[in-house]
C-alpha cells in the first residue's frame, strides 16, 4: 500500500516540481528558453505518467493472468477419483459411516474418526459450531472427497464400488448458495431430469410450494431468468432448487443450510417444501436454525471434526451439553431486541 502511494503521489505532483524548476530559473528573468523548457515539460509529462500507469497495469494484469494459470494447473494435477465398472446397486438408502477421517491440507483432520448409522427413510441433522465439519461429512457422503480413512456405505456399498453415475442418481444434494442457469424455470428444473414433461415439472414445483413464483412471472415456467430484469431472490432461488431435487426423486437427500438466505415467509415455505421430500427418503439435513430440526429422528452435534454428542432432541437437551447451550444461545439470539424492551 505504501509503495503504490509514494508512486501515485510521485506521478501527479510532477507539475509542482515543473511549477517549482520554472520559478527558480526565473528568478534571473524570463527568457525565451525558459519558457521554451517548461512547456516541453509540460507537453512530455503527461506521456511519461500516462506510460508509467500502463505499465503498472500491465504487470498487474500480469499477475493476476499467473495466478489464474497457477490455479487452472492445480485443478489439472488433480488426480481423478477411481469409478466403479461394476453394476452394483444399493439394496435401500441407508447412509453408514465406519470410522470416516478426512483431512483437506494432510496436516489437520476436519472429519476424524466419525461413525454413525443412518437407517433408510430417516430425518437426520447433522449441527455444531461453525468448522465442526458438518459440511466436510456431507461432502463426504455424497462423494465430492474419498476420506483417507474409513469407508461410507450406501445401501450396504461401499460408495467407491457404486458408478459415479448412480451414485448421483442415488444422492441429491441441495447446497445453502444454489444458482440457477440463465434459462427458463423449466430448463433449471429439468436439469435433474431432462426427459421430464411438463406436468412433472409442475407437479415437482407445487410440491416445493413455487406456484406463487410461476403465477408471478409473465410467461410462466417458459420465463427466462435473468432477461427483462426477472430475478428470484435468495430464498426463492432455493425453493426451485428444491423442486429440481423432488423431480429427481433420489433415496437420499442432503440438505445443507437449505434455508440459509431464507426470509421468514421463504423459510416457512422451504419447510413446506421439506415435508414432502421426507416421505420414504433419507433425509440429511446440515442446520444452524436449531428450531428447524426438533422433529429430526436423530441429531449429530459435531465440534472439532467428531461427533460429540448424538440423540433425539429432547435427548440431547437432557444431557445438558453442547447441544443444550447452543439451544439456549439459539434462542437468546430469536428472542433478542433493540431498544428499551431488550433491557
Amino acid at each position: 500500500m505504501r509503495p503504490m502511494i509514494i508512486y501515485t503521489g510521485a506521478i501527479n505532483s510532477s507539475f509542482a516540481f515543473i511549477t517549482a524548476g520554472a520559478f527558480i530559473l526565473s528568478s534571473g528573468g524570463i527568457t525565451p528558453e525558459i519558457i521554451l523548457n517548461v512547456l516541453f515539460y509540460v507537453i512530455i509529462t503527461p506521456v511519461i505518467s500516462i506510460t508509467l500507469t500502463k505499465i503498472m497495469f500491465k504487470s498487474e494484469e500480469a499477475m493476476i493472468v499467473h495466478d489464474a494459470i497457477m490455479r487452472v494447473d492445480t485443478i489439472m494435477k488433480e488426480k481423478p477419483q477411481s469409478d466403479a465398472h461394476n453394476c452394483l446397486v444399493p439394496s435401500d438408502s441407508s447412509v453408514k459411516l465406519e470410522h470416516v477421517t478426512f483431512s483437506y491440507d494432510g496436516k489437520k483432520d476436519a472429519v476424524h474418526d466419525v461413525s454413525a448409522d443412518i437407517p433408510s427413510g430417516s430425518l437426520v441433522a447433522f449441527v455444531g459450531p461453525s468448522g465442526g465439519g458438518k459440511t466436510t461429512l456431507a461432502s463426504l457422503i455424497a462423494r465430492f472427497f474419498d476420506p483417507q480413512e474409513g469407508t461410507i456405505r450406501i445401501g450396504g456399498l461401499d460408495i467407491r464400488d457404486i458408478p459415479k453415475e448412480r451414485l448421483m442418481q442415488h444422492v441429491s444434494f441441495v447446497f445453502q448458495d444454489s444458482h440457477l442457469i440463465k434459462g427458463t424455470i423449466k430448463d433449471n428444473v429439468k436439469l435433474a431430469k431432462p426427459d421430464a414433461g411438463d406436468d412433472e415439472v409442475l407437479d415437482a414445483l407445487r410440491k416445493a410450494e413455487c406456484m406463487d413464483i410461476i403465477e408471478k412471472l409473465p410467461d410462466g415456467i417458459n420465463t427466462v431468468l435473468g432477461s427483462g430484469g426477472i430475478y428470484l431472490s435468495g430464498g426463492e432461488t432455493q425453493r426451485i432448487a428444491i423442486a429440481r431435487t423432488i423431480l429427481k426423486n433420489s433415496p437420499v437427500i442432503i440438505l445443507d443450510e437449505a434455508t440459509a438466505f431464507a426470509d421468514p415467509d421463504n423459510e416457512v415455505k422451504v419447510q413446506k417444501a421439506f415435508s414432502s421430500m421426507l416421505d420414504g427418503r433419507t433425509v440429511i439435513m446440515i442446520a444452524h436454525r436449531l428450531s428447524s430440526i426438533t422433529n429430526a429422528g436423530r441429531i449429530y452435534v459435531l465440534s472439532d471434526g467428531e461427533i460429540r454428542e448424538n440423540g433425539t432432541f429432547n435427548e440431547l437437551l437432557e444431557k445438558n451439553g453442547l447441544f443444550s447451550q447452543m439451544w439456549n444461545d439459539y434462542r437468546s439470539s430469536v428472542e433478542w431486541k433493540v431498544g428499551k424492551e431488550a433491557m
